[in-house]
């Protein structure tokens, strides 16, 4: 997990940010915050896939609060990127899916 932490999709945000209005320096730092929550609890989790799931439900619960709070900041490109990067994450903490596991709850 801890080589997660340095390809977290907010790593190319701060990039980003001096082209695109979307980024501020809260958002980004928030949902960093949330990102490192869920790495976090990956780690600890016993691999149990009902955990695992419990898991990626709270990140993804968490990003729909953030993004609403900042206006609706993520877009195709940042879904994308956080979708790619929560599965990653469930994936190596022993979760195996077919389909998108973020959907069911996402409203970003």
């Amino acid at each position: 997990m801890e080589e997660l932490k340095d390809s977290k999709p907010t790593l190319e945000w701060q990039e980003r940010m001096e082209e695109d209005e979307l980024f501020t320096v809260e958002n980004i730092k928030a949902t960093d915050e949330i990102l490192d929550t869920y790495l976090n609890s990956l780690k600890e989790s016993k691999e149990i896939e009902q955990d695992i799931l419990r898991y990626v439900k709270q990140v993804v619960l968490s990003l729909n609060d953030l993004n609403e709070q900042f206006d609706y900041f993520i877009e195709t490109l940042e879904r994308e990127e956080l979708c790619e990067f929560i599965m990653e994450a469930a994936n190596r903490a022993g979760l195996e899916f077919e389909e998108d596991i973020t959907e069911e709850w996402r409203e970003w």
